[in-house]
């Protein structure tokens, strides 16, 4: 018997606009500064079992694309965005198994700032929050936190392990019964103690002023798929997310993610390795193909989007470029291994953002075959589960969490109900 995977679900653009002009995209341009939507997402994929929702975000206004922020505003293009912290204690109110998953910046968000506010949020929902960790990639994310360009990529993910390492110590500078709550004693001073750390990049005494997380610590998520990404992972992530296509990309990734984690004197199984997919449902077969191709068409026109985007990721402006020339090889201090991705999949830049794919694309049929389809293919790539991404609309969410998620568990391969109180342990059930 096949063994169960998990199901997360990728909210790109976070706290930001969506649907708003979209056929099903209901009040949510109107009401896109208000949490209902995310609340509504939230408690669906409870009732569907996920493990998690992980919340993007970004802190720029782009104006990579024409070097000016029109092209992105006028289509709301990460901005306006929201700052997504705030959610996470509204979905945990609203919720009661379901993992929490913001996006952190090691680049920009102060470790001490980082742990205590992690600490705090895990101790309110008892044991149900991770972080997102992100190096953040754009200059003018950079420059909106006081630098003139941004810090090198590689240097970046140095940082970025040293703040894992202080914020990890952070966590751990209460022990797990320090507060004791006798007599006239409420916490045990000799079970909280400073850290003293001095780094490369940081430096904080410690302790935190409040109690160890009811985890130990959040459960640690990353989602870049560079060398540097990759290593960085290795080491401390709980979960890493991917967005490859096809099966043979799907297993080779998974295959050097374990062979590393193994190599830091890590269990493989400790790091569950989701890949994105986004599923195209119908009724039947037939109506799902229909509606498949018209969101090719629509892609395939709208390659200005695609392009926009990836320029919001590697700070390259393809508008100067003919979209029918062959593209050169392109650098970035941006986004790497998203940007060798994106240009393998075609000659010239047209080619390219007709063919780009944010992971699985070519799940489409009734729930009962996307359910096989999605079966067979975590059988022969091994594990772990699968990240859902797509429009936020009431719509899409119906389909996946009261449609396809019941097909699949259907035939036992995820969870019809929860095993355990805290984001951790459900995560490493299986």
């Amino acid at each position: 018997m096949q063994q169960p995977f998990h199901l997360g679900w990728f909210l790109g653009n976070s706290f930001g606009v969506h649907g708003w002009n979209q056929q099903w995209g209901g009040t949510s341009a109107r009401d896109w500064s208000l949490p209902d939507l995310h609340i509504d997402l939230a408690r669906s994929l409870e009732r569907a079992c996920f493990d998690f929702l992980l919340m993007e975000d970004s802190v720029f206004v782009p104006d990579n694309y024409g070097a000016s922020m029109e092209f992105y505003l006028a289509r709301a293009l990460r901005a306006p965005k929201n700052d997504p912290l705030p959610l996470v204690p509204l979905i945990a109110q609203a919720t009661t198994h379901l993992g929490i998953v913001p996006t952190i910046s090691t680049s920009f968000y102060p470790p001490y700032l980082l742990a205590r506010l992690m600490a705090t949020l895990d101790l309110m929902s008892k044991g149900r929050v991770g972080c997102n960790f992100v190096t953040s990639t754009a200059a003018r994310a950079a420059q909106n936190f006081g630098l003139d360009a941004h810090i090198e990529h590689d240097t970046r993910y140095e940082m970025a392990e040293e703040f894992v390492d202080l914020v990890t110590q952070l966590w751990a500078s209460w022990d797990a019964d320090a507060v004791v709550m006798e007599g006239d004693v409420f916490t045990d001073h000799t079970k909280v103690r400073p850290i003293d750390f001095k780094g490369h990049f940081f430096t904080s005494r410690g302790p935190l002023n409040t109690a160890r997380p009811p985890q130990g610590r959040p459960v640690l998520v990353q989602a870049g798929s560079s060398p540097q990404g990759r290593h960085f992972a290795s080491r401390d992530m709980d979960c890493v997310i991917a967005a490859y296509s096809t099966v043979p990309d799907m297993k080779a990734f998974r295959a050097d993610m374990r062979e590393r984690v193994a190599a830091r004197g890590r269990d493989p199984d400790g790091c569950k390795i989701l890949f994105v997919a986004s599923p195209t449902l119908g009724e039947t077969t037939a109506e799902a193909q229909d509606r498949h191709a018209r969101k090719q068409a629509h892609r395939a026109a709208a390659a200005e989007v695609t392009l926009a985007g990836m320029a919001s990721l590697t700070d390259i402006d393809f508008s100067t470029f003919d979209l029918d020339a062959p593209i050169a090889e392109l650098t970035t201090n941006g986004q790497q291994g998203t940007l060798r991705h994106f240009l393998k999949q075609g000659a010239t830049l047209r080619e390219i953002a007709r063919n780009y794919r944010y992971g699985v694309d070519d799940l489409v049929g009734s729930p009962d075959h996307v359910a096989g389809q999605m079966a067979d293919m975590m059988q022969e790539v091994g594990g772990d589960g699968f990240m859902f991404t797509g429009p936020l609309t009431r719509r899409y969410v119906a389909e996946i969490a009261d449609g396809l998620v019941p097909a699949l568990q259907k035939r036992g391969v995820v969870r019809t109900a929860y095993a355990h109180p805290q984001f951790r342990d459900n995560l490493l059930e299986f």
